[in-house]
């Protein structure tokens, strides 16, 4: 009875931690996770109808669109895709990743198929895909510094100036 109550612990810190490394705040990460599932679907719309038609890389980057909106519903939303069998371990691995590495990852993702087929609908299809990326990005610079922290540090980096003028 007791392993059960240590062991018990031990698994509700790992994924509060895991979660609070990253340093964003529960809205952001909810906003981040919604762009995800929006990127999905407008990629795979816009990739859907970017595979009606005879030029055959249109139909490769709808078809890349289209797995791009699968990857974004598995790292983002695995709950839509319960019939996959893999979901939960695809989306436990995207959140163990840096927001850098799942920036880099998503802009990099939603960039593919613009360069193979420059076109409207890729552009727009790919927007939010994009703009996810973003927004993860965003999150790993961290945030915005304390104005009164960074006036201190000013000062500190003027004082010797100051002296340096006055010959001392």
């Amino acid at each position: 009875m007791s392993t059960v109550e240590t062991e018990a612990p031990a698994q509700g810190s790992a994924p509060a931690t895991t979660a609070q490394d990253d340093g964003m705040t529960w809205w952001y990460r909810l906003m981040c996770r919604l762009a995800g599932v929006l990127g999905g679907i407008s990629c795979a719309i816009a990739g859907l109808w970017n595979c009606v038609t005879i030029n055959p890389l249109n139909i490769a980057a709808g078809v890349f669109m289209m797995v791009n909106a699968l990857v974004l519903f598995l790292c983002e939303a695995p709950f839509c895709c319960q019939f996959i069998e893999f979901a939960n371990k695809v989306a436990d691995k995207a959140d163990k990743m840096r927001p850098w590495q799942k920036a880099f990852f998503y802009c990099g993702m939603a960039l593919f198929p613009i360069f193979l087929s420059f076109t409207i609908t890729t552009l727009f299809g790919n927007a939010i895909a994009f703009a996810t990326g973003v927004l993860y990005g965003l999150s790993a610079l961290g945030k915005k510094g304390d104005a009164v922290a960074y006036a201190k540090l000013q000062q500190q980096k003027k004082q010797p100036d100051e002296e340096k003028q006055a010959g001392t």
